[in-house]
């Protein structure tokens, strides 16, 4: 038997072992040991608490510090996950765009409620955030459009997100022809495109501890005072 042979047989072998196998990762662990979190460290305002934790992992120049998880969830009640940029923030909200027909956009349209979630590894650190969603202002959502590289213009305008196609090189048909278009006129948002804000209305900030008592504290809101409370691990 040849050597390709061979290794494409060790590899057939190989894929229906792990195929049927159980995949045991219970000893895959690690201690969380960067710091801790006292009630009396926290920020008078969640929004504070977490300016603080955004601004230390920014110093800190870890990667992707924007990114978040959003969870939406639609009618039919099967809720859905991803990763998104946060864009810009104040104590008003956390705000984020979209194509508004891709999937997040029609379960936020279905139920306006979501949560997001930033995972800071390098401090042990996560930050979960729930509360309603509204759509930014057109001129909003228009003046950062304007501000976004050509490509990512091209992208918004030729890319239906979420929705299936054929080839990848139709999309990069559509994409050039946008490219092309942008040499005549400058490229406008289209209408289906745009940005959310997240209104808050409660905050956990969860700092990994070793042997996993980890500290955890819950922000809520009632009546536009915000009450903090310890949570178990």
């Amino acid at each position: 038997m040849a050597l390709s042979e061979l290794g494409l047989a060790h590899f057939k072998v190989g894929y229906w072992v792990m195929r049927f196998a159980l995949i045991d990762k219970k000893k895959l662990r690690r201690e969380y040991s960067f710091g801790s979190l006292d009630q009396g460290e926290l920020e008078v305002s969640p929004y504070l608490q977490f300016v603080k934790w955004f601004k230390e992992a920014e110093i800190e120049g870890l990667v992707d510090v924007s990114a978040m998880s959003l969870a939406t969830c639609g009618y039919e009640g099967r809720p859905s996950v991803r990763i998104v940029l946060l864009k810009h923030f104040d104590e008003s909200g956390f705000s984020w765009y979209s194509d508004y027909e891709s999937l997040k956009g029609k379960q936020l349209s279905e139920n306006e409620y979501c949560e997001v979630l930033f995972y800071w590894k390098e401090f042990d650190r996560q930050i979960r955030i729930s509360g309603r969603t509204t759509k930014l202002s057109s001129e909003e959502s228009d003046s950062y459009f304007d501000e976004r590289p050509l490509e990512s213009q091209a992208a918004a305008i030729s890319s239906r997100q979420s929705h299936p196609v054929e080839s990848r090189s139709i999309m990069e048909e559509r994409f050039q022809a946008q490219i092309v278009r942008s040499e005549k006129a400058q490229l406008e948002r289209p209408q289906r495109w745009g940005g959310y804000r997240l209104i808050p209305e409660q905050y956990e900030f969860w700092q990994g501890r070793e042997g996993r008592l980890h500290d955890r504290f819950r922000f809520i809101n009632h009546a536009g005072q915000w009450k903090i409370e310890r949570l178990q691990p």
